[in-house]
């Protein structure tokens, strides 16, 4: 059992980490990830940089930290979704799911670009990333894989990958941890980059003039991805 003392140690340390982080949010917002500097953060916190590093030993692990709270942040706005959505068709708990995360990039937009947009120079994301990473990929399979279970994935809706293609879907089944036959989980994972690839279009401003509303253009293209993948 923990003692008062540790507790309140702990508790403090653990306010710290979290003003170290949400300055460090503030500071992607102006200077994005490739200008994110701990020096900086702990400056506009009132602390010596030492103190900083006792938390986060150099710019990746901050970074590492910031990318990790963001999966998970987005991995609990779609899993929510998906979870309210629960005993309606599949195909609507599928838009239900693809619209939280676009609801989640567009109020949380720096952050997006720090899990899907351009690499940062010199940093390569660690191990510690990977599994938050498949959380929002884990959500919307397990929505066609409760749809595949239950006979509701239309037969011959989807296209068998190439054999190239099937030893890397058998890998990603595993980190996903689905048993969805390689058919189903080729058109999920389209339906998946897909989903992806339109919203960052849309929140970088590439179909700014082509597209006037883009909540209902993103709930159309995700009800037909939807129909793609069988639901």
């Amino acid at each position: 059992m923990s003692s008062p003392l540790r507790s309140a140690r702990d508790r403090a340390r653990s306010e710290v980490r979290s003003a170290i982080l949400d300055k460090a949010r503030e500071h992607l917002a102006v200077e994005g990830a490739a200008g994110l500097s701990l020096r900086a953060v702990a400056r506009d916190l009132g602390l010596v940089s030492s103190a900083v590093y006792r938390y986060f030993a150099n710019r990746d692990a901050l970074l590492t930290a910031l990318i990790v709270d963001a999966y998970d942040s987005l991995g609990d706005a779609t899993d929510a979704a998906v979870a309210e959505a629960a005993g309606r068709p599949a195909a609507q708990r599928w838009v239900a799911g693809a619209e939280a995360v676009r609801t989640w990039a567009s109020a949380h937009l720096q952050e997006y670009a720090l899990l899907y947009g351009s690499p940062v120079p010199g940093y390569a994301a660690p191990d510690d990333t990977v599994v938050p990473g498949t959380r929002v990929s884990i959500a919307l399979v397990q929505v066609v894989r409760d749809a595949y279970d239950a006979g509701a994935v239309a037969p011959g809706a989807t296209l068998a990958p190439g054999p190239v293609t099937t030893p890397e879907l058998e890998r990603l089944a595993g980190l996903l941890g689905t048993t969805l036959p390689a058919p189903v989980l080729f058109a999920a994972l389209l339906a998946w980059t897909q989903l992806f690839g339109l919203l960052t279009f849309e929140l970088f401003g590439q179909t700014r003039g082509i597209v006037d509303d883009h909540a209902a253009f993103f709930h159309d293209a995700a009800a037909a991805m939807a129909a793609h993948i069988g639901l």
